[in-house]
């Protein structure tokens, strides 16, 4: 028996397939861009992720004999983005990704609401897919009248697969419709954004059977018998899944694109003043919070841009001491910022440079801005109750050895890097794939990765780390001021 798990993420598709044993026998990947008509817009065609996934599942097919013993697929998907499909299923117009900002003042009017918070657990952001379709109502009433349903990108690679409307709680609970403590559809939230809940797809928990994979597709890919589709999972709920972050004090940091500090929680403990992300989990009983950053790696991949050289070699040339914090201040805020700042509109920049300021120095300034942004996360999330007395890195930035001193020294906490090996969404999915096909507990497949190498504070040089970061939270307001 295989398995197989989907990431359907911004910028292409990873498909893994694994064993019966949850060990990788394959991946392969197909990419895809998103596109910005206008300044703040981020849109995708969703028969983009269709081509990508029958691309990625011929070379599988072609590749790997293991794979017509396929019983069960989970899809992870990134978050937020508003799909509309007519009464027959047909896409209404581009799905509108998590990234796209411009419905921001749909989002201030639905956050200003009563209860709205309350219901939903968090603040909603410009983001989120409620005030994608109050835009849509606002600006295309001919495209909002004939919506039917709306599907976030992974419950749409579902329909594809089993011809059902269905969505897990995990994925639901960044749209600012979901009751997230109760795990349903709010009436009251749906009703605030002029949405009814028969637009809405059947709920099921993540690690629970979506449905079955449509007979046309199982003869297609000459499979020897039925196959499950589970619930499947946001993105980073899947890869809490894949990295083994279940239970309460574990979590990980994700040095990706964006920023991600995510803890596991066994309750519900909303906080959304703090701009912390209150979300299901993708196993029944379970939440998780994280802070979220919206320029990461991103941030440092814009430096390698403007500056010639590659990121890689930019991290490179600091080496592996870390130095106390420089003179030179970095704004990580090329794209915004949701926590602990929610808000669109604030821009980065440098301060503290002069004649003799090095590319290193500005190296050094991306990745302690960076950082300090994460620390903003990890102060909100304690906030809310939360203690993590380690953390696990994941993501491109993890390449570095010096960032990675860096953020356990800025988070005060042993920073653990997981052996080589599959441990993201792909194999998060394909774990919840697993679990609703044989209906095994989740915690006997859901486990952490060997760990090759912790890495402890500095604690020599924490206090000078700490006094940088005050000094950078309090430039917030300055920045906010000029805009």
């Amino acid at each position: 028996m295989t398995y197989l798990g989907i990431d359907l993420g911004t910028s292409g598709l990873r498909a893994l397939l694994v064993d019966a044993d949850g060990a990788p026998l394959a991946a392969v990947e197909r990419s895809y861009a998103a596109t910005h008509p206008r300044p703040g817009w981020s849109e995708q065609d969703p028969a983009q992720w269709i081509a990508a996934f029958d691309s990625a599942m011929d070379e599988l097919r072609a590749t790997q004999p293991l794979f017509t013993g396929l019983r069960g697929i989970g899809v992870a998907g990134h978050m937020h983005g508003a799909t509309l499909l007519d009464a027959a299923g047909k896409v209404l117009r581009p799905c509108i990704l998590w990234n796209d900002t411009r419905s921001a003042a749909e989002a201030a009017v639905l956050d200003a609401l009563p209860e709205v918070r309350g219901l939903s657990g968090n603040i909603v952001f410009p983001g989120f897919t409620a005030p994608k379709l109050e835009w849509v109502r606002h600006n295309e009433p001919e495209v909002f009248a004939k919506t039917a349903k709306v599907l976030l990108p992974a419950a749409y690679l579902n329909y594809y697969l089993t011809g059902d409307y269905v969505a897990d709680m995990s994925d639901s609970a960044g749209t600012s419709w979901l009751d997230v403590g109760k795990r349903q559809w709010s009436e009251r939230l749906l009703e605030a954004s002029h949405m009814r809940p028969d637009q809405m797809p059947r709920l099921v928990e993540g690690s629970d059977v979506a449905g079955g994979l449509r007979q046309e597709l199982v003869r297609k890919w000459g499979l020897s018998g039925p196959v499950t589709v589970a619930g499947g999972a946001g993105d980073n709920a899947a890869a809490a899944c894949g990295i083994g972050a279940l239970d309460e004090g574990q979590g990980f940091v994700s040095l990706g694109t964006s920023g991600v500090l995510l803890a596991a929680r066994d309750g519900y403990s909303p906080a959304p003043e703090t701009a912390v992300h209150t979300f299901c989990h993708a196993v029944p009983g379970r939440w998780y919070q994280m802070g979220v950053m919206l320029s990461a790696t991103d941030s440092l991949n814009w430096l390698a841009r403007i500056t010639g050289e590659k990121p890689a070699d930019l991290t490179a040339k600091l080496g592996e001491e870390l130095q106390t914090p420089g003179a030179v201040r970095f704004l990580p805020y090329l794209s915004g910022e949701r926590t602990p700042h929610n808000d669109a509109d604030i821009r980065g920049g440098f301060t503290g440079l002069s004649a003799g300021t090095t590319r290193q120095d500005m190296t050094r300034a991306v990745l302690e801005g960076v950082t300090f942004g994460l620390r903003d996360s990890l102060d909100a999330l304690a906030s809310t109750g939360v203690t993590l007395d380690k953390i696990i890195a994941i993501g491109g930035g993890t390449a570095s050895r010096y960032w990675l001193k860096l953020l356990a020294t800025v988070l005060g906490v042993p920073v653990q890097l997981p052996a080589s090996g599959e441990f993201g969404a792909a194999l998060g999915a394909a774990r919840l794939g697993k679990i609703a096909a044989t209906g095994v507990a989740p915690e006997s497949v859901i486990t952490p990765p060997e760990i090759q190498a912790e890495i402890l504070p500095d604690t020599e040089k924490m206090d000078a780390f700490a006094a940088a970061h005050q000094a950078f939270r309090a430039a917030y307001p300055a920045v906010k001021s000029i805009q």
